[in-house]
């Protein structure tokens, strides 16, 4: 095992014990160790259908049904989004890392090319994504640098067909795209 201290050293190599800044670039390192699905986050906007890719999405409440994702205060796609009051959480297969890539990017267009429909909210599904989750917006919490936003499930589904031939999810870890095998 590793042990990490994230914390500037001195001359003499001591921690500053959390009193200053953790290194960012060591902090994305071991966190990187923990394995996220991967999703794009869809809405549609005024100007037309805007997307994100995250790797923060989680399950908040059974009852109300609520669901979570974490966006960056300097994503430009978020900031034409976040007013929108809706959003749906596209989970990519394995197969849909191109997908990922795309909505990562700064592309104009990143619905160029993919197929979409709508459902509830009005909001892109993309199609083949593994499953879909439809919310209105419930909450914003500023966390640091990112938003963490908190939606009302109204609307969902899987992609159809059998769940035995069906890709496995898109998973990041270590600095790329992985596949779970076994499943």
């Amino acid at each position: 095992m590793r042990l990490c201290h994230c914390y500037p050293r001195d001359a003499m190599g001591r921690s500053s014990g959390g009193s200053g800044a953790l290194d960012g670039r060591e902090f994305r390192r071991v966190l990187g160790h923990y394995p996220t699905g991967v999703a794009v986050v869809s809405a549609a906007c005024p100007h037309g259908p805007e997307g994100l890719t995250i790797g923060s999405f989680a399950s908040v409440s059974l009852d109300p049904p609520l669901v979570s994702f974490c966006a960056g205060h300097e994503s430009d796609s978020w900031q034409r989004m976040r007013d929108v009051g809706s959003f749906c959480v596209n989970v990519l297969g394995d197969d849909q890392a191109d997908v990922s890539t795309t909505f990562a990017g700064k592309a104009d267009d990143r619905f160029e090319g993919i197929s979409t429909r709508v459902e509830a909210t009005g909001a892109p599904v993309i199609e083949g994504c593994l499953a879909w989750i439809d919310c209105r917006v419930e909450a914003v919490h500023t966390a640091g640098d990112h938003d963490i936003v908190v939606g009302r499930v109204v609307a969902l589904g899987t992609a159809p067909g059998d769940i035995e031939s069906a890709p496995g999810p898109l998973i990041f870890l270590k600095g790329g795209y992985r596949r779970v095998s076994g499943l």
